[in-house]
């Protein structure tokens, strides 16, 4: 009897596990008509090309070409495949998909974002998160989850913008990425939990906010739009001016927007020495501002500060954190200013000394070119002197040669007139 009610009790479950396994076998699987988005992570060889993905109608889906629904990301040994609002039916996977690998299905994946307050602060930052849901559960798959790149894009508010060409479209700018490796303000690695933190380092206006997938792993996109109002912060450094001075630090705020004893200051200092040293502050239970002081090295050379400032939002309550960013300064050696003045005159005299010397060297060197021009145009003239005497010389010897050998002529004299 017992044997019989065993048999009774665990054929059936038996059964189905051969038949769910059988069903895997040919890398084929179902998605059901209530399944609005599906990802599939197919597990292939190493060496091996992205699979063919073919749906219950026939059509092939390719890593290369695929339709607009489909998110498609592809590496060594692994693909990842969404779809929006797939066809219900068998699917089914080709490629060099081994047994022990297979196909992982997730379905219903929702995207769920933490919402930005209303209203934020130029240069604050937050802390802001996002959740990978399969069927409103956390997905705690790592092999997904480590593939996953979400980004913060701020873009210019516009009412028309979807009438507008894509050109005419204002352009968003990425100010985060979300992370779930435990890092950073990340509490636990690959739990689902993506976290950011977030600078709103954009001017002041409205803007549309968008939280999308930049790798193509899913296709997930959720819109906000948020007013990002001036800073109500303002904080000056200002550097003492000698070693017995110390350096001081002012914060201010924008009347009626800080809570008042709500503000704290985390300041870093690093000399040229790269030695760091840390100063913190707070107000008063009924101040509006913060004032202190900051030691000062006076190590001549480059010194850097960054700080953070931290409030409360008088009319919201809400935590802020704002970042100052990093600033230099630069500190001097002290100043002789006698040796410095002697230094110029020997300088000067130094100066003037070689100006002297060059410009009697330049007199030489015009005195030395004159003279050797005078001596080329005193030996062309001789030499032209010279060639013109030899040739009157030779003219006149020709002259004279000339005559001497012509014949002479008898002298005729006439007669005496006759007398009478």
């Amino acid at each position: 009897m017992w044997r019989l009610l065993m048999i009774v009790l665990f054929v059936p479950m038996l059964s189905w596990a051969k038949s769910t396994e059988m069903s895997w076998l040919d890398n084929r699987f179902r998605v059901d008509p209530t399944i609005k988005q599906v990802s599939f992570l197919v597990y292939r060889e190493k060496t091996s090309q992205a699979v063919t993905l073919v749906r219950p109608d026939g059509t092939k889906y390719y890593a290369w070409e695929h339709p607009e629904n489909v998110a498609w990301y592809e590496e060594n040994g692994m693909d990842i495949i969404s779809i929006e609002n797939p066809m219900p039916g068998p699917w089914q996977a080709i490629g060099k998909i081994t047994p022990q690998n297979k196909v992982k299905i997730l379905s219903n994946l929702t995207l769920n974002v933490d919402s930005l307050p209303t209203k934020l602060y130029q240069s604050e930052s937050l802390k802001f998160t996002a959740r990978l849901l399969q069927d409103g559960k956390p997905l705690v798959l790592r092999d997904f989850l480590n593939r996953i790149k979400l980004n913060v894009t701020f873009t210019p508010y516009l009412a028309n913008e979807k009438n507008l060409v894509k050109e005419a479209r204002p352009l968003a700018e990425v100010l985060g990425t979300f992370e779930d490796n435990g890092e950073g303000l990340d509490e636990i690695a690959a739990d689902g939990v993506f976290t950011v933190n977030l600078p709103i380092n954009v001017k002041p206006g409205k803007y549309w906010v968008r939280i999308q997938s930049r790798n193509g792993v899913f296709l997930r996109t959720v819109e906000q739009d948020v007013l990002v109002y001036p800073s109500p912060i303002r904080a000056s450094f200002t550097q003492g001016r000698n070693e017995n001075q110390s350096h001081s630090m002012s914060i201010d705020t924008e009347a009626g927007t800080i809570k008042t004893g709500s503000l704290a200051a985390h300041i870093e200092q690093v000399n040229p020495d790269k030695i760091t040293s840390v100063t913190q502050a707070q107000s008063d239970h009924d101040d509006e501002k913060l004032y202190f002081d900051l030691p000062n090295s006076y190590i001549p050379g480059k010194n850097t500060w960054t700080g953070w400032i931290y409030a409360t939002d008088m009319a919201t309550d809400r935590p802020l954190k704002f970042f100052l960013g990093k600033h230099s300064y630069g500190v001097t050696e002290p100043i002789d200013l006698k040796a410095v003045y002697e230094a110029r005159i020997k300088a000067e005299v130094a100066q003037r000394r070689i100006e002297e010397q060059e410009k009697v060297e330049e007199e030489r060197a015009d005195a030395r070119k004159w003279f050797w021009i005078y001596v080329a145009v005193g030996n062309l003239l001789i030499i032209i002197l010279i060639f013109a005497g030899i040739f009157g010389w030779k003219k006149i010897k020709a002259v004279k040669a000339q005559k001497a050998a012509s014949p002479k002529s008898e002298k005729l004299s006439m007669p005496p007139p006759p007398k009478v």
